[in-house]
């Protein structure tokens, strides 16, 4: 190790920044939050390392983005494709309606045609009665008298002219009755053929109707769970719409952060620069306040409390730079708590090691080094973990720069 002044091979270069980012927020597949920056973080996740992050995380909220439109898109096609569906049933169930009302009313026709054939069935039947009983009476009458009428009718004849007309007579009436009674068994045989043949029409009707009212159910089961279905691509479409609004504002919201941390970075470079060619304190030229000692000790067990001794008074000698150089703040104390360069002074984790006094003895030992102006990093006022491309002097797990 040597002390301030002595010559180092290592010239500082500064390739990025001293801040690191933690981004919180909760993407789902059908919604997502803004995530918000919140520029505070260790001194050794570099600003480009947050615009890396930052620019990846906008892509993947871009890809989401695509990916839940085309999604709602296709929600919206099946949703007007059910639409159309419903359209199409309901269609179908007025014809279906229509036809029913159709077959109710031959229904009722059918029932008045039955009743109408009933009564003159009745009225046959009747009729048919009666006529026979003439005819029993007559039969009896004559069985009764012992055809003395006609025997009186055939000897008074005053010729066989009359003879003969008389014998007609009774013949025809006797021809008379049976064809009447013949007539109207034929008429009461058709009456009952065509009150079978209506009931047998009422019978189909009726099979016709249940059949209707069976398709109109079904298609009424049908457009109710279209309409259920539709309900639910609704409520999935207006997910799928509020997701997008939520993509849009976080995509924004993620520009807004790589704008800020480019323009972050662009002043971390200048004050690179312009540390390194500007003008640095002489260690002699600092008073160190009775308190800087166990703050130092205590940030470098937060930085570096697992590392080797030499990388806990790299650490030390980073906070050491930054105090001699003009382009930092003048005090242990305004170093460290620096807006946004060590994450410990931010997160909180450094006040709880302050408060248990977490420092071990090499931690005091190395900030014992570092106040007493001795660095093993030349004028390097940043370090992080390594990363492909980051030259520098390393140290354990940290390359200083």
């Amino acid at each position: 190790m040597k002390k301030r002044g002595e010559n180092l091979i290592f010239k500082p270069h500064r390739s990025g920044g001293a801040g690191h980012t933690f981004i919180s927020g909760l993407l789902t597949a059908a919604l997502v939050s803004a995530l918000v920056f919140i520029p505070q973080g260790e001194v050794f996740a570099t600003t480009q390392q947050q615009i890396d992050q930052a620019q990846a995380e906008k892509d993947l909220l871009e890809a989401q983005r695509l990916a839940n439109e085309q999604a709602l898109n296709e929600l919206r096609t099946q949703h007007g494709e059910l639409m159309t569906r419903v359209g199409e049933l309901s269609g179908e169930l007025e014809n279906i309606s229509d036809n029913l009302t159709a077959l109710e009313a031959a229904m009722v026709q059918k029932q008045a045609e039955i009743e109408e054939t009933s009564a003159a069935l009745d009225e046959a039947v009747a009729t048919e009665e009666w006529q026979y009983e003439c005819m029993v009476i007559r039969v009896r009458d004559m069985y009764e008298r012992g055809d003395q009428d006609f025997i009186s009718a055939l000897l008074s004849a005053k010729s066989i002219s009359e003879m003969l007309t008389a014998a007609e007579f009774f013949e025809k009436i006797e021809e008379y009755d049976q064809r009447k009674l013949q007539e109207f068994k034929d008429n009461r045989a058709f009456i009952e053929d065509q009150k079978a043949r209506l009931e047998m029409e009422r019978a189909e009707l009726e099979s016709l109707i249940a059949e209707a009212e069976a398709e109109q159910d079904k298609v009424n089961g049908i457009i109710a769970s279209t309409r259920d279905t539709i309900n639910v691509y609704s409520g999935q479409i207006e997910d799928g719409e509020a997701a997008a609004l939520a993509y849009e504002a976080a995509i924004k919201a993620k520009e807004q952060d790589l704008a800020y941390l480019k323009a972050k970075l662009a002043e971390e470079m200048a004050m690179s620069r312009a540390a390194a060619n500007g003008v640095w304190r002489d260690i002699s030229q600092v008073t160190f306040d009775e308190n800087d000692r166990y703050l130092l000790a205590n940030l470098i067990y937060c930085e570096a409390g697992g590392e080797p001794y030499e990388g806990q008074v790299a650490v030390g000698a980073v906070v050491i730079n930054r105090l001699l150089s003009a382009k930092y703040p003048d005090t242990i104390t305004g170093v460290i708590y620096q807006r946004s360069q060590f994450s410990p002074a931010g997160s909180g984790r450094l006040a709880i090691a302050l408060a248990q006094n977490k420092a071990t003895s090499s931690c005091y030992q190395a900030a014992d080094e570092a106040m007493r102006g001795v660095t093993n990093v030349g004028t390097c006022v940043y370090f992080r973990t390594p990363i492909e491309g980051l030259t520098g002097i390393q140290i354990g797990g940290h390359i200083f720069y």
